[in-house]
C-alpha cells in the first residue's frame, strides 16, 4: 500500500488507484456490501479550497478512477457517497493558545520542548476542522471559560452540555464544551506560544502523538530547501537503523484553505448521496443519521 501517498505531504491520486484496485479482489468472495473509501478528494481540497481552479483535475482524476470502479461493480445497486463538503477557510483559530493565556493550559518541558499535560490542565481543547471539543476539569470555571471562548474571534458557537444534548451530539465522551468555528475559520492543535518550544512531532505526519487534527500535514514546508532530498535521506538513515524525525511539515496553519464540520449553509457546500437505484433515491436533505438505513434498503429491499 503507497502510505506516503494515503496521507501527508505526498498524498496523491496514487493511494486511490490502489484502493480501487484492491477492492476488486473482494469479488472472490461473493460480498453482500462492499465499502470502498477513496479519499483524493480531501487532500486537494484543504490544500487548495473548493474554489480553486486546481481542484478541476483532481476531480477529473477521481472521475476516472471512480467511473471504472462503478462499471466494475455493475449490475450491483451502487451509492456514492460523500462523507462531507468542504467550506473554503482563511482563519486558523488556536483555540489552546487562547485556554494557554489564561491560564487554562499545563505545559510540562523536556529537552526544551514543551508537551501538553492533559490530565494537569484546567481546560484544554481536542480540534478537529471545523469543531473542538473542549475539556473542563475546572467547573467552577466553566462559565468563565463559555463567555471566553464566545468572545474568541471565529468561533461561532460554543455549545454546553444541555445544548448538546438538545442538538443530539451529547455522547458520553463529548467535552463538557463543544466550539463550533465560524464561516472561513477552523481550529488548530496548536498550544505553544513560540515555534521554537513546539514539540518534536509538530513538524512532522503524526497523528497519533497530536492533541487534535493537523491538516497542516499536508503541507511541505516551503523554506526548506530540497525537501524531497532531505525525506529520502531521513528514509535512508531510518532503514540503515538510525532513529530520525521526518521534521518536513510547516507550522504555518495560514497555508490550510478547506475544512469542514459545520452544519452546510447551503445545498453547494454539503455533501451528496447518489444512487444507480432510482427507486430509493431522495430529494431534499438527508439526516446523517439516515444515512445507514438508506444502505441497507439497498442491500436488502
Amino acid at each position: 500500500f503507497p502510505l506516503f501517498e494515503f496521507w501527508g505531504p505526498m498524498a496523491s491520486i496514487e493511494s486511490t488507484q490502489w484502493i480501487s484496485s484492491a477492492a476488486s479482489f473482494l469479488d472472490a468472495h461473493d460480498p453482500t456490501l462492499k465499502l470502498i473509501y477513496l479519499p483524493h478528494l480531501d487532500y486537494d481540497l484543504q490544500r487548495f479550497g473548493p474554489d480553486d481552479s486546481r481542484i478541476d483535475q483532481s476531480l477529473r482524476d477521481l472521475d476516472q478512477v471512480l467511473g471504472a470502479l462503478i462499471e466494475a461493480c455493475e449490475p450491483a445497486r451502487v451509492i456514492v457517497l460523500s462523507e462531507y463538503g468542504i467550506e473554503p477557510v482563511n482563519q486558523p483559530v488556536h483555540i489552546n493558545r487562547i485556554l494557554r493565556q489564561h491560564g487554562l493550559i499545563s505545559i510540562r518541558e523536556e529537552l526544551g520542548r514543551e508537551l501538553l499535560d492533559a490530565g494537569a490542565s484546567r481546560a484544554f481543547a481536542v480540534a478537529d476542522h471545523q469543531i473542538a471539543h473542549v475539556y473542563v476539569k475546572d467547573q467552577a470555571r466553566l462559565e468563565e471559560i463559555e463567555s471566553l471562548l464566545r468572545s474568541t474571534p471565529g468561533i461561532e458557537q460554543v455549545l454546553t452540555q444541555s445544548r448538546q444534548r438538545e442538538a443530539g451530539i451529547d455522547h458520553p465522551r463529548s467535552g463538557e464544551l463543544v466550539a463550533i468555528a465560524s464561516p472561513g475559520a477552523w481550529f488548530t492543535y496548536y498550544y505553544w506560544l513560540d515555534d521554537a518550544k513546539a514539540p518534536d512531532f509538530a513538524r512532522t505526519v503524526d497523528i497519533h502523538r497530536k492533541p487534535g487534527y493537523d491538516p497542516v500535514e499536508l503541507f511541505l514546508n516551503p523554506e526548506l530547501t530540497m525537501p524531497k532530498a532531505r525525506i529520502a535521506w531521513t528514509l535512508l538513515k531510518r532503514k540503515l537503523g538510525f532513529a530520525s524525525l521526518l521534521n518536513v511539515i510547516p507550522l504555518d496553519a495560514s497555508l490550510v484553505r478547506g475544512s469542514h464540520g459545520r452544519t452546510p449553509a447551503d445545498d453547494e457546500s454539503a455533501p451528496v448521496f447518489l444512487t444507480s437505484h432510482a427507486a430509493l433515491a431522495q430529494t431534499g436533505r438527508i439526516d446523517p443519521a439516515d444515512v445507514c438505513d438508506l444502505i441497507l434498503q439497498h442491500v436488502f429491499e
